[in-house]
Formats: C-alpha cells, sequence, structure tokens
C-alpha cells in the first residue's frame, strides 16, 4: 500500500502544502482548499453572519484562513480573532463597546471603513466560548452593519445552546466535516482526475480510497504517513475531545459505563441501533443513553439514520441506523487500532460519510422491511428518491432488494457503490462517483 501511494505521489508532484497547528507564519506557505469554501463565498457580502459548525480538529479555522487570505488577495480589510486566546474572550464578553475599542487599538480604522461604504470582515473562530455570544452578534451586526461576521464553534451542541431565537435569519450555517476523498487526494499531493480515469490510475484510486475508508479524513491523519503516528494522534483527539467534551457536556458520572457504550457504538457503526438492548449491556438506563446519544450526535461523532417509510405495517418506521462520520476514529474506538484489512462496516460507513458532504445529511435514510429487506440507504430530496446498495465488491450485489423497493416507490433509478470487482451494470458506480 505505502509503496503504491509513494508511486503515486512521485508521479504527480504538487507544491507540498503545509499545515500547522497556529498562526505563526509558516502555515501561509499554504492553506489547501475545502471544496465547501465556494459556497461559503456565495455568502461572502451578504448580511448574514456565516456560522461554520462542526467537530473538533475537522479544519474548520483553516477554513477561516483561507477565507481570509482570499479576501485579502481582493485588497478587503480583514481581522482574526481566536478565541482560544482567553484574553480575547474577556474582551468579547465586555460587550461591542469592548470590541470596537479593541479594533480602534489594534489600528483598524473602523470610520474610515465606514464613511467609505468598506466592509471589515471579521473572522471570530471559536465563538462558544463567550458567555453569551448570541446578544453580542445580534448587537454587533445591527449596529454596526459595515463589519461582516463570520465564525467558527466545534460543537453545534454547545451553539444550539447558546445560540438564542434573536439570531433566527441572521446566520447562515455551514456543518464543516472531515475530509472527502477528493480532499482527501487534494492533502496528500495526489492529482486524480476521478472524472475520467484510465485502467493504471483506477487501479491507483481504489488503492488510495482503500487508505481513506481504512484511516479516515482527519486533517492531521491525512497529512501523517506513519500508521502509528495515525493511531496516536487519532487516541489524542479521542481522549482530548471526543470522551472530554462530551463527558463534560453530558454530566458522566460513570467514565468506564460511558467509554464502554462508546466502544459498542463504534462497533456497530452501519447497523441498526436498539437503544434499550445498548442500555442493558451498558447498565444504563435508556434515558441516559438518550441523552448521550443526543450529545455524540450534535457534537458531530455519529449520526443516527432514521428509515424511509410511506408504511408502517410493512417497513420499519422508528429504529434508526448509527453511523460515525470518521472511520479511523471510528476503529480506534472499536479496536484500539488502525486496521489493513477493509470490512464491509468501515466501507458502507466511508460511503455515508462521502454522502455527507455532498448532500445534506437530512436528505439521507435507509429502508428495512418487516421482512427484513434492506436497502442501505435513500437519498431523499423532494419528490426524487435514490436508493443506494453498498457492497465492497460489485459481484457480491443481489438484486432482490432493490427491485423490492423500486416496485414499491414505482421508481428504475438505482446506484450500486462498490471498491473492487468489475462493473456489470450501468448503475454500478465507485464511491466517489457518487
Amino acid at each position: 500500500m505505502e509503496g503504491i501511494e509513494k508511486a503515486v505521489i512521485n508521479n504527480h508532484q504538487l507544491t507540498q502544502v503545509v499545515c500547522c497547528n497556529s498562526l505563526q507564519g509558516s502555515f501561509k506557505q499554504g492553506i489547501i482548499k475545502r471544496n465547501i469554501v465556494n459556497e461559503i463565498i456565495k455568502y461572502i457580502d451578504t448580511d448574514n453572519i456565516l456560522v461554520l459548525r462542526g467537530a473538533r480538529q475537522v479544519g474548520k479555522t483553516y477554513i477561516l484562513y483561507f477565507l481570509q487570505e482570499y479576501l485579502k488577495k481582493q485588497e478587503k480589510s480583514t481581522y482574526f480573532i481566536d478565541l482560544e486566546d482567553s484574553r480575547l474572550v474577556d474582551v468579547l464578553d465586555g460587550g461591542v463597546d469592548s470590541l470596537v475599542s479593541y479594533l480602534e487599538g489594534e489600528g483598524v480604522d473602523l470610520k474610515k471603513l465606514k464613511d467609505r461604504s468598506r466592509k471589515l470582515y471579521l473572522f471570530i473562530d471559536e465563538i462558544q466560548y463567550l458567555l453569551k455570544p448570541s446578544s453580542f452578534l445580534k448587537l454587533l451586526v445591527d449596529h454596526h452593519k459595515y463589519i461582516q461576521l463570520i465564525v467558527s464553534g466545534s460543537s453545534s451542541f454547545n451553539i444550539k445552546k447558546k445560540f438564542s431565537d434573536s439570531l433566527s435569519g441572521r446566520t447562515v450555517n455551514f456543518d464543516i466535516y472531515n475530509l472527502s476523498f477528493s480532499e482527501f487526494l487534494r492533502f496528500k499531493g495526489i492529482d486524480l482526475n476521478l472524472e475520467s480515469l484510465s485502467q493504471f490510475h483506477k487501479q491507483k484510486a481504489i488503492e488510495l480510497y482503500k487508505e481513506y475508508a481504512l484511516y479516515g479524513g482527519y486533517p492531521k491523519i491525512v497529512l501523517e504517513q506513519s500508521k502509528e503516528k495515525k493511531e496516536r494522534y487519532l487516541q489524542q483527539i479521542i481522549d482530548t475531545y471526543v470522551k472530554k467534551d462530551v463527558r463534560d457536556l453530558a454530566d458522566v458520572r460513570d467514565t468506564k459505563k460511558f467509554n464502554d457504550l462508546l466502544k459498542i457504538l463504534a462497533s456497530q457503526s452501519s447497523g441498526m441501533l436498539n437503544i434499550s438492548q445498548l442500555a442493558s449491556i451498558c447498565s444504563l438506563s435508556q434515558a441516559t443513553v438518550e441523552n448521550y446519544l443526543f450529545i455524540l450526535e450534535s457534537t458531530y461523532v455519529i449520526k443516527l439514520v432514521p428509515p424511509f417509510s410511506r408504511s408502517s405495517k410493512v417497513e420499519v418506521v422508528k429504529a434508526p441506523k448509527i453511523f460515525f462520520y470518521d472511520t479511523g476514529l471510528m476503529q480506534v474506538l472499536h479496536l484500539n487500532s488502525l486496521q489493513s484489512v477493509l470490512t464491509g462496516g468501515v466501507f458502507e460507513t466511508s460511503v455515508f460519510s462521502e454522502l455527507c458532504k455532498k448532500y445534506s445529511v437530512e436528505n439521507i435514510r435507509y429502508w428495512r422491511t418487516k421482512k427484513q429487506v434492506e436497502i442501505d440507504f435513500v437519498l431523499n430530496a423532494g419528490r426524487k428518491i435514490l436508493p443506494l446498495e453498498v457492497k465492497e465488491n460489485f459481484s457480491s450485489f443481489n438484486e432482490r432488494a432493490i427491485i423490492a423497493f423500486c416496485e414499491r416507490y414505482k421508481t428504475k433509478d438505482y446506484k450500486l457503490v462498490s471498491l473492487f470487482g468489475q462493473k456489470k451494470r450501468e448503475n454500478s458506480i465507485f464511491p466517489w462517483e457518487i
């Protein structure tokens, strides 16, 4: 695997992009563009507050850096506030006047910008650290309309808890996930045209997607070459953010039971979730498990995918399927290490992760009858529905479930998503073709 990867990199030399953990100098050598940037830019000159939400370590800060550099190249006025610095938290918690005084003290001529009908593009990273972000942002946007706000927050739970209805209609929210496969290639400096692959490069893409599915899409993990270091960094993310953040938010009292729950959830990714059974196994009350699941969802660790159904008599209508957003994180939680063999559950979880980035997660469903006929995913957008079956190998496909779904819902279109083997149907696609 490593030999193939090195060969591809050597055949497709791109400028090495350096990512670091702070604003100190070296990050300006190059910030890799994320796919969602183009969508954010559409709203960059509106009166809305742009809010980037997502799990820790998925790259929200670097998206802010990229947007700042983009605006600077257009000779726009920008200022960046990182609320990891508690001194700046104190400034903003002091209110709008406190912020204005601080900016002027930093040499930002707000009066000149206002008089010339120009904007200050103000970036605020980790907005959830403020005591009352809603009232602060509302006052700022209402009384200083020449300031365009672009903010980020590491936990949608914190953001939703602290953002009141006073901001209704004033924000445009963007969910930031770990890297997609196309971004994974970009971060590794590999130039593959996924829309037109020769047989040789198709095999390279398959091997690289296998690596992506096995190790996940956290930017720091993708940039690291050593498997041992990948595992260590993923464990740090689990210990520092997943366990600590969720433990604090959920007021976890029995750490062992909570950790056992995380491990079981990781083992069940892509499977149906039985909450009462889970509560029994972990010796927790069902209400406690439901609370933990809510916070794990709200902090972008897992997603509970509901069933697609129009008949409670013949279809599952309540039980969700569970998916982790990141396959590397999932495997380290489940098995304490990254694996070298791609299993069906890991592959399906990776496909779910890709779907999240290309379609709204709210449009993703699965389908299952009470006779246990199941479709892995159903994209449900408006009047159009598209069933997707996921198999590691194209040859493993059994069309029985697809036929049953298509007959019931009067649709002919479907997709078979696989990684290995030969395409024998026009509906067959590789995961990067979703």
